[in-house]
């Protein structure tokens, strides 16, 4: 049993008791072939909740002070943290963005399930934000379906990302794939990048009922 189907085993129970989790759509994600995830984010607990509701695993980029703790705590975060399907990138840097995309590559090619959130951050106060066109490169690049996702609620149960979350009902809402092969070759147009990324963004307002906020969240964040 791989440490995926393991913690799933032992937390998914656990889950659906604190959460019960109400999941809508997810028999519409590819049984095989790589496939992009790409959804809101609103608070921590959103990158575990995600991958315990998919059949697939679901790899996503994280930050690398995840698993480099120090002492008994830091070596349990890093194995539940890589167990469920976290690679860590040093984002902070300034290649952190071109390590996060190669990765997202990576992953694709290799046929396996990708999770990002175009806003690039958490959102401060609950609204969608623009979101960033390195789902567009990504599914360019590979050709993968896009699956848009929202997460709804799980802000009321992690106010603000931090601290342990609390009891009570979440949901996850999956959308239809979304092709982009016609724009094959095309992964270097600005404007089709974001003509892409904007028609995720516009699927993942649709199913969240977020009000959209046309910038950036890290713009809107600095300037609180």
């Amino acid at each position: 049993m791989s440490r995926f189907a393991f913690l799933k085993a032992v937390l998914g129970p656990l889950m659906r008791l604190m959460f019960r989790p109400r999941v809508e759509g997810a028999e519409g994600i590819p049984g095989s072939g790589p496939v992009i995830l790409a959804g809101n984010h609103l608070t921590f607990i959103d990158s575990v909740i995600l991958p315990l509701v998919c059949d697939r695993q679901v790899f996503f980029i994280g930050k690398d002070e995840y698993v480099t703790g120090k002492g008994i705590k830091g070596r349990l975060m890093a194995w539940f943290f890589t167990g469920v399907g976290m690679i860590p990138v040093d984002r902070d840097g300034g290649r952190g963005g071109v390590a996060a995309l190669m990765t997202g590559r990576r992953v694709l090619e290799e046929g396996k399930v990708f999770g990002i959130y175009p806003e690039g951050t958490r959102s401060p106060d609950g609204r969608l934000y623009r979101g960033r066109t390195g789902i567009a490169r990504l599914a360019l690049m590979t050709g993968a379906p896009v699956v848009p996702f929202a997460m709804i609620g799980t802000d009321r149960i992690q106010p603000g990302g931090k601290g342990l979350p609390r009891p009570g009902r979440v949901a996850v809402r999956f959308g239809e794939p979304l092709e982009f092969t016609r724009y094959e070759g095309m992964d270097r147009d600005r404007y089709v990048l974001r003509a892409v990324t904007d028609e995720v963004m516009s699927e993942v307002m649709r199913l969240s009922g977020q009000e959209y906020v046309d910038i950036y969240a890290t713009k809107a964040k600095s300037a609180a």
